[in-house]
């Protein structure tokens, strides 16, 4: 869900509603919320979750919570945004995917979480497996062998 569609934006029977101008206390909210994902701040991201927020929210560039949480190399809070339905295989607008972020990051926890809830080391533009050979990541590598069997 992007920000318009947050913002109220419906589809309409010949196609999506021209959006209005996002209301300014949205924007602070998506913003907040982007912030506590990146900061790892779990619990008051699941309590935003729990009131409705999307887990799957999307920034401009097509960035989830989850990869920012990834990316970031937060644990746990992948762990809640997984729970709540995020989706691990979503890329963002330049095909990077969460494992992917987890793999450069090298946070082999934040690897099990993604990879126990079936994200595809294969799966993205670089794949987390082509992430690991470019970054000569070998524990990276070996992680995502070991959890592949």
């Amino acid at each position: 869900m992007t920000l318009a569609r947050l913002a109220g934006v419906t589809e309409q029977p010949g196609g999506p509603s021209e959006p209005g101008p996002i209301d300014p206390g949205v924007i602070e909210l998506a913003g907040r919320v982007f912030d506590l994902a990146r900061g790892g701040r779990t619990e008051e991201l699941a309590e935003y979750l729990d009131a409705g927020v999307p887990a799957n929210l999307t920034n401009d560039k097509g960035d989830t919570l989850l990869i920012l949480a990834a990316y970031h190399g937060h644990p746990d809070t992948v762990a809640t945004l997984l729970a709540h339905g995020a989706d691990h295989g979503r890329t963002n607008d330049r095909g990077q995917s969460p494992l992917s972020a987890a793999v450069f990051r090298q946070s082999a926890e934040t690897v099990r979480h993604l990879l126990a809830a079936g994200a595809d080391p294969d799966g993205g533009q670089p794949s987390a497996r082509a992430t690991a050979a470019f970054f000569e990541l070998p524990a990276m590598t070996a992680l995502l062998e070991e959890l592949r069997h």
